[in-house]
């Protein structure tokens, strides 16, 4: 796999292009390598969780991250178009409370490495985008937390002019202020 890698404006976020071979019968590629995603992404990462959503045209779903049993998670997009956003939590981070926002579509096949520390979340630009996205760690809801989409000390610049479908966990989302962090 060949792979090119490039940082976000939080360093450890960093976006993944794979070479992609294509001809007339459509192409070929490589999603995952754990000897170059070792060697060129971060070393000693174990994935243990495949996640797939389906979402339509204006969902908006984060900023979500587990407290404890934290995730880090590599993300793609196999149908659509998100614009996935990550936001440094940990408090001892020169970033902290800065964001990172990056377009993810089928057609780039961007990926993207969220490591563990860091909020996650996207929304869909597309009339609809499925979305990939390995954990490191599994789910526990009792210790996921969501931060608000919007929240003006974050200050994120979504690409959109609509009010974003929100789930019922991410609406009642809290303040980056107000939210258990990373130490």
């Amino acid at each position: 796999m060949v792979i090119h890698v490039t940082a976000t404006a939080l360093p450890e976020v960093v976006v993944i292009e794979p070479e992609v071979f294509g001809d007339a019968r459509g192409f070929f590629y490589e999603s995952f390598n754990n000897r170059d995603f070792s060697e060129h992404v971060q070393a000693g990462v174990e994935f243990v969780q495949d996640n797939h959503s389906r979402s339509v045209h204006g969902v908006l779903r984060g900023l979500h991250y587990q407290i404890e049993h934290p995730q880090g998670k590599l993300v793609r997009v196999m149908e659509g178009e998100v614009f996935d956003v990550t936001v440094d939590i940990r408090k001892s981070s020169p970033r902290f409370g800065k964001w990172s926002g990056v377009r993810v579509s089928a057609e780039n096949r961007r990926q993207v490495w969220v490591p563990p520390g860091f909020a996650h979340g996207f929304v869909v630009l597309s009339e609809s985008a499925q979305c990939l996205y390995k954990t490191t760690d599994y789910w526990y809801p009792e210790h996921a937390r969501s931060i608000v989409w919007n929240d003006p000390a974050i200050g994120i610049e979504w690409p959109i002019d609509f009010e974003p479908l929100l789930s019922a966990k991410d609406a009642a989302g809290v303040r980056l202020a107000d939210t258990q962090l990373f130490a």
